[in-house]
This record gives C-alpha cells, sequence and structure tokens, in this order.
C-alpha cells in the first residue's frame, strides 16, 4: 500500500493512525507535521475536522483499516496541504467504496478536487475485492456535480445522509473505470 499516491500536480499523503488520532484529539500538535515535506497553512482538518470524527473511531477499533482512510492533498509545487480526502470504509461486502474529499476554499476551481478523486480511484480499484466505485453529494453542490459527470459515472438514485441530508449517488464498475482510465 503506497503512502504516497502520486498524480501529475498532487501528492495524496495517507495520514498514520498515530497521526490521524493527534489531529483529531490534540490538532494544534505540531508533532504530526515533524519531518514530512509538507505544511498545512491553511489549517485543513484543523478549523473544520471532516471526516475525523467517523475515521478516528474506527481506526483506534482496527488500526487495519486506515489504508481506506484519510490522505492530506498536497501541492507538488508548494508542498502546501490543499485539502483532504478518504474513502468512507473498506469495500462492502458486494464490493462497493465510497469516498469523499474537501478543498481548501483558496484551492477550488483549480482542478484538483477532479485529480485527487482520479489518483485516488486509480489506486484503489487493484485492490482486492473492490468492484464499484461510489460518488455521493448533495444536488446543490454544482462543482461536484460537475466532476462527477465529467468522470462519466451513472446516477443511481438518492440517499438521506444523517450528516449532510438529501444526496445523489454516483456510481462506475472498477473495471469500467479502469478501461476508460487507466492506460
Amino acid at each position: 500500500m503506497p503512502q504516497i499516491i502520486e498524480t501529475e500536480r498532487l501528492n495524496l499523503f495517507l495520514i498514520e493512525p498515530a497521526d490521524l488520532i493527534t489531529l483529531f484529539e490534540e490538532p494544534e500538535n505540531q508533532r504530526i507535521y515533524d519531518g514530512k515535506p509538507f505544511t498545512n497553512p491553511h489549517r485543513v482538518l484543523i478549523d473544520d475536522k471532516g471526516p475525523l470524527a467517523w475515521r478516528v473511531p474506527q481506526v483506534k477499533l482496527d488500526p487495519s483499516l486506515n489504508i481506506w482512510f484519510i490522505r492530506w492533498i498536497v501541492l507538488k509545487s508548494t508542498s502546501e496541504i490543499v485539502g483532504s480526502i478518504s474513502f468512507h470504509a473498506k469495500p462492502n461486502e458486494v464490493g462497493m467504496i465510497e469516498i469523499g474529499l474537501g478543498i481548501s476554499p483558496n484551492f477550488q476551481n483549480n482542478g484538483y478536487g477532479s485529480e485527487a478523486l482520479k489518483g485516488m480511484w486509480l489506486w484503489v480499484i487493484d485492490q482486492p475485492g473492490v468492484s464499484i466505485l461510489r460518488y455521493t453529494v448533495s444536488a446543490t453542490n454544482k462543482a461536484s456535480v460537475v466532476i462527477i459527470n465529467k468522470f462519466g459515472f451513472t446516477h443511481v438514485g438518492q440517499q438521506i445522509d444523517e450528516e449532510d441530508g438529501p444526496e445523489e449517488i454516483y456510481e462506475m464498475s472498477a473495471s469500467e473505470f479502469r478501461k476508460i482510465f487507466k492506460s
């Protein structure tokens, strides 16, 4: 499992379990950046905890799950963290895996979200047990709807998320994604 997934402009750094827990419990603790090739001047996952409240308890119970979880989205050109990306869980019993991401406001509309998604999906389609890629989004989140439509995912329904309310569900098979995007 790669600690870093590289794309053209981004490095997606896996946050190690101890650092993930520290980030959640002591967000101002700079130890999590010691010796790392990036900085967090935009306070990603500090001011807005994002998925930490859900992922940290899972990692505490089973650290092996961390491979599916939160990665920093780091600009190669500046070594700054500009967002985070994470699968919601390991693949379920039918091989479905869902993803979510967040990009700092100052870095939105530069294609970083699409690039990070593609990098993660290209990695995960080669993992055992993965057969369906899922992306859920509020219909009012026009930027995310544009992103998922650009990838060609199929709208398969709706769901009510406890935190986010009504969401549209988009899916693509891992084999179809591989055929379209893996050269």
